[in-house]
C-alpha cells in the first residue's frame, strides 16, 4: 500500500494501511482518545452530531481547528544520508549514514516512528494504551503475564462517515455504486476539518498538495474485480472482501442507538439476507446488476459478519458504522489455566476479554465472550475428528457449520476470500482504456 499509494513528496508520513500492535498508544498516538480528538458522532437529545462541533463551532475552527493533529502526532518521516557511505574519502573511523528529515533536509534525531510499538518494542507506552484505562487495568511486562494483538487498520468507509458531513466545501463524498468514501481532489480547499471529525484519523493532510488524502479503497482494481493492495499481499491470508446489501433506511437509526453496546446488534439488523427473496426482488427494484446480487449471495463477510456473527466493527461507540469488521483472535492460555486443558475458557486466556471488548463491542463483554466460545469450539471439533473422541455436548452449531467456518477460516482459496464482481460502474477499466487519446489537450507543435 505504501509504495502503491504514499511514495511521493508530502505523503512520506501517510500510511493509508498500518498494523499496530495493542495494548499500544498506535498511529498517530493515542487516536483512541476522543476526549481529545472530538471524532466521530455523538447523542444530543436523540439526534447525531459531529463531536467536533455544529456548524457555528466548526465555522469559529475554519482557520485553526485545536483538535487538529500534528506531524509529531504522526512521526517525522526520515531517510538516512546513504551517499556518505558510498562517497566518503578513505578515513580512520568508518562512515555513518545519519538520519536526515524528509520535511526539513536537516539532521534530526529519530523520536519516534510508525512501528515504533510492533511486538511491544516500545515498552512502556503500552501501559498507555486508552482502552487499558477505560477498563481500569495495569498490564504487566513480566514475560509470563504480557499480551499482545496486531491490529491491521485502514479506513473504514463507514456507512455514516463523519468525515463527510465535517468537509467544509463538501469535497468528501460516498459512492453509489460501491460504498468507497473517496476524497474530491478538485473540490477538496484544504479546511482540514476532515482530519480531526474521522475518529480513526485515516484522514491526512498533504503539506505538498495542500489537499486531504485517505484510503482510496483501491478502486481501480475493485472495478476490475481484483482485491484491493493490502488484501491480496496479506501473507497471513487473514483478510477477506465480499458484498454486503444493507438497508439505507436504517442505517440513521442504527448509528442514533442509544446505548452503544447496543449498536452492534442494529448494525446488524441493517444489513440485509442477500438469499431472502424479498432481499433480491428490492435490490433488482433499486438498479442493483444481478452479478452484484450473486456475489452477496456467496460473499465471505456476510458469512462471517452477518451469518456465523463472528466479526465486529473497530470501536462503535463512534456511531460512524464501519465497514471493516474484525474476528477476536484466540490467545495462549495464562499462566494460571489449570493443567491437561486443552481449550480452555475465554476468560483463561491472555488478552483480556474486557480489553477486547473495548476495541470491538463498546465494551459488551458478553458479545466478545460468546465468539470465542464458538471459535474455541470449532477447535473443539477439528480435533475430535483426528481423535475420534465424541463430541461434546451443548454445541452451538452443527457439524456442517463447523466444516464450513474451517474451510473458510483455515484452508480457504484466493477465490473463496474475495468474491468481487467486476465492473463496478457497468464499464470495465479495459474498456475505458480504449477512449484513452481521444480526447483531451494538444500540444502546439507536438510534444
Amino acid at each position: 500500500c505504501k509504495n502503491v499509494w504514499t511514495n511521493r513528496r508530502g505523503a512520506e508520513y501517510m500510511y493509508f494501511n498500518n498494523v499496530e500492535t495493542k495494548p499500544g498508544i498506535g498511529y498517530p498516538k493515542q487516536w483512541e482518545n476522543q476526549e481529545k480528538w472530538k471524532g466521530g458522532w455523538e447523542l444530543k437529545d436523540g439526534e447525531l452530531s459531529l463531536k467536533t462541533g455544529g456548524k457555528i463551532s466548526r465555522l469559529a475552527k475554519l482557520f485553526y481547528h485545536p483538535q487538529q493533529p500534528e506531524m509529531d502526532d504522526y512521526y517525522e518521516p526520515w531517510t538516512y544520508d546513504y551517499e556518505t557511505l558510498i562517497h566518503t574519502k578513505r578515513r580512520n573511523h568508518q562512515p555513518v549514514a545519519r538520519p536526515r528529515s524528509l520535511i526539513t533536509q536537516k539532521r534530526m534525531e529519530i523520536k519516534w516512528g510508525p512501528n515504533w510499538e510492533d511486538d511491544l518494542a516500545d515498552g512502556q507506552s503500552a501501559r498507555k494504551d486508552y482502552n487499558l484505562g477505560k477498563i481500569g487495568q495495569e498490564i504487566t511486562l513480566e514475560f509470563h503475564d504480557i499480551f499482545m494483538k496486531h491490529l491491521p487498520r485502514l479506513c473504514n468507509h463507514c456507512l455514516n462517515p463523519a468525515c463527510v458531513a465535517a468537509c467544509p466545501s463538501g469535497a468528501i463524498y460516498k459512492r453509489d455504486e460501491d460504498g468507497v468514501v473517496l476524497i474530491s481532489q478538485d473540490g477538496c480547499r484544504g479546511w482540514r476539518h476532515c482530519v480531526p471529525a474521522c475518529p480513526y484519523k485515516k484522514i491526512y493532510y498533504n503539506w505538498e498538495t495542500n489537499k486531504a488524502e485517505k484510503c482510496v479503497f483501491c478502486f481501480p482494481r475493485l472495478e476490475n474485480g481484483l482485491p484491493t493492495v493490502c488484501s491480496d499481499g496479506c501473507v497471513g491470508r487473514m483478510r477477506y472482501l465480499g458484498v454486503l446489501l444493507y438497508d439505507a433506511d436504517k442505517v440513521k437509526a442504527a448509528a442514533s442507538t442509544p446505548d452503544p453496546k447496543d449498536i452492534y446488534k442494529a448494525y446488524l439488523d441493517a444489513l440485509c439476507d442477500p438469499n431472502d427473496p424479498a432481499t433480491v426482488k428490492a435490490a433488482q427494484e433499486a438498479g442493483i446488476p444481478d452479478r452484484w446480487i450473486r456475489a452477496a449471495q456467496n460473499s465471505p463477510s456476510y458469512r462471517l459478519i452477518a451469518e456465523w456473527q463472528l466479526a465486529f466493527p473497530l470501536h462503535p461507540e463512534y456511531r460512524t458504522l464501519p465497514n471493516i469488521w474484525y474476528v477476536p483472535p484466540l490467545s495462549p492460555i495464562a499462566r494460571r489455566a489449570e493443567e491437561k486443558v486443552f481449550f480452555p475458557g475465554a476468560a483463561e486466556m491472555r488478552i483480556p476479554v474486557a480489553y477486547l471488548a473495548q476495541l470491538l463491542t463498546a465494551g459488551d463483554t458478553a458479545a466478545i465472550e460468546r465468539v470465542l466460545g464458538v471459535l474455541l469450539e470449532l477447535r473443539t471439533y477439528m480435533r475430535t475428528k483426528q481423535t475420534g473422541e465424541p463430541l461434546p455436548a451443548g454445541l452451538t452449531h452443527d457439524a456442517e457449520t463447523y466444516e464450513a467456518m474451517y474451510r473458510l477460516l483455515g484452508i480457504a482459496k484466493r477465490r473463496d476470500r474475495f468474491n468481487i464482481p467486476a465492473g463496478v460502474q457497468e464499464v470495465s477499466q479495459d474498456k475505458l482504456r480504449e477512449l484513452q487519446g481521444t480526447a483531451g489537450y494538444a500540444c502546439p507543435g507536438g510534444c
